[in-house]
């Protein structure tokens, strides 16, 4: 009886993904891309343990740009350094749209900077922006904040005292301190229960959304709303940040000055009393605590997943780290911090930099965008709402684009003269208009690593050529193997 009312369920929703994937596909004038099947779509041919592999070699067989369906879902994927800024730079405003991306929408509900659509998104991001750049993401402030901000981490480092330590731990709190600095106006104390849940469910949340589990959700939301399992952690985790957000929002409300914003949670309070009268008004409390977790999300834990990415180049190739820091004792020396006006005169430590980033991908395919309306691209027309995957990975790795992308090699940003170069083959931080707001703190990069490789040399455990770069799994991001290492003060 069981099987037969499990059958009687499955059949209705069976012919409506049929109906819907017959439907789509006489709009537009798509790409081509292997056939896809009721129900599944072409599931069969990607595995979703490795999803972001799967895509890429079918990029190999349909070309830059094709179509796959992830269930019943359609979706244009694009790949290479070409169709990805063709799409997202040169026609940003037609590939601007953010997809009901599921694992993300069951919490946002569409709702929040990184997740909204429309005029919503154009008036929230450009209120974001000028506050961020109030509160300390401009070039002055921000460089303040970090170096304000590694005196406590070196601090924290010369703790470990020569041991092993938990390095993930340590990278995270001191940079996630930074933007809570911004957003609540005020940095942690890093044994403050609040830091040390905020960094645990990011990190746990990280992890959760570069597995299979994640992937499963985006493609079957609905049937696995019924399954019991890990994904169920990442709404859990969600909610919780969500919690302490609105927490500290209490506090704020209760102390409130309109005339002396102390944040960015102030600014959008006083933003909500000037438009709360005003019925098409976007900034709402949800709004406030959405974007508030989006900026919280988003930043931090891109540039400490880029640090210890370095970390782990740096002690495979130890004559490179040496190098960092002869550069390091030339230009700076040992009175001072490095500084962000150091850059220009140490291109070498700038190209390790660079090549860290584009060799270790951490955001190796973007959110899935979507189009605002029929779009001509390439020779085909993408219909008005369809979603839209761009392989971050194929730019930073693609063998007809970059010469043996698998191998780090900073000759790809010195010059002959050994002057640091650009390359068009970079976009850790995506393009065009939904480029990541945690782009200015993590260009920052070059104060935080600096500022390590001063006081202290990186050592493996085992041998420096034993370490394997490669990721341990690609999803959300491109997850690290777990590594163990020790400071040598200098």
């Amino acid at each position: 009886m069981d099987s037969i009312s499990t059958a009687m369920l499955l059949l209705p929703l069976a012919l409506i993904c049929l109906l819907l994937t017959l439907s789509s596909r006489d709009k537009g004038k798509l790409p081509p891309g292997p056939r896809p099947l009721p129900l599944l779509g072409n599931l069969l041919l990607l595995c979703s343990r490795d999803m972001l592999t799967s895509l890429t070699e079918l990029s190999k067989e349909y070309g830059s740009m094709y179509t796959v369906y992830l269930g019943s879902r359609r979706v244009v994927v694009l790949s290479g350094l070409q169709a990805v800024k063709e799409a997202l730079a040169d026609q940003g405003e037609e590939f601007s749209g953010r997809s009901d991306h599921p694992v993300f929408f069951f919490f946002t509900k569409g709702n929040g900077i990184a997740f909204c659509n429309g005029d919503r998104w154009k008036i929230l991001r450009h209120f974001s922006i000028q506050v961020l750049r109030s509160f300390g993401m401009e070039k002055a402030s921000i460089e303040e904040r970090i170096l304000g901000g590694g005196s406590f981490l070196l601090a924290e480092l010369r703790k470990t005292d020569g041991e092993p330590f938990n390095h993930t731990f340590v990278l995270s709190r001191s940079v996630c301190n930074i933007i809570c600095s911004v957003l609540f106006g005020s940095r942690f104390d890093y044994e403050d229960d609040r830091l040390l849940t905020i960094v645990c469910l990011i990190n746990d949340n990280l992890q959760l959304m570069s597995s299979p589990w994640d992937e499963l959700y985006n493609i079957f939301p609905s049937l696995l709303d019924w399954v019991s399992g890990p994904h169920r952690r990442i709404f859990q985790n969600f909610k919780c940040l969500r919690d302490l957000i609105a927490h500290s929002v209490h506090d704020h409300q209760a102390s409130l000055d309109p005339r002396s914003p102390r944040d960015f949670i102030d600014c959008f309070l006083t933003k909500m009393t000037e438009e709360e009268e005003d019925p098409q008004s976007h900034f709402h409390m949800d709004t406030l605590l959405m974007t508030t977790h989006n900026l919280l999300f988003g930043g931090p834990e891109t540039v400490g997943t880029t640090l210890r990415h370095a970390f782990l180049a740096l002690m495979k190739y130890p004559k490179v780290q040496a190098r960092v820091q002869e550069e390091i004792d030339l230009v700076v020396g040992r009175a001072r911090l490095p500084a962000l006006e150091d850059r220009a005169a140490m291109p070498y430590t700038d190209a390790v930099i660079h090549e860290v980033q584009r060799f270790a991908d951490s955001i190796p395919v973007n959110l899935p965008h979507r189009v605002t309306r029929d779009t001509a691209f390439r020779g085909f027309l993408i219909p008005e709402g369809t979603d839209v995957i761009t392989l971050l990975n194929t730019v930073h790795h693609n063998p007809s684009q970059i010469l043996t992308p698998q191998e780090f090699n900073l000759e790809r940003f010195l010059g002959a003269n050994q002057s640091f170069k650009k390359s068009p083959a970079f976009m850790p931080f995506s393009a065009g208009r939904r480029l990541c707001l945690g782009e200015s703190l993590a260009r920052k990069l070059f104060l935080f690593l600096t500022a390590i490789l001063q006081s202290f040399s990186l050592q493996p455990l085992g041998a420096p050529e034993d370490i394997d770069l490669t990721p341990l799994s690609s999803g959300l991001g491109n997850l690290l193997r777990p590594f163990q290492l020790c400071l040598r003060a200098r």
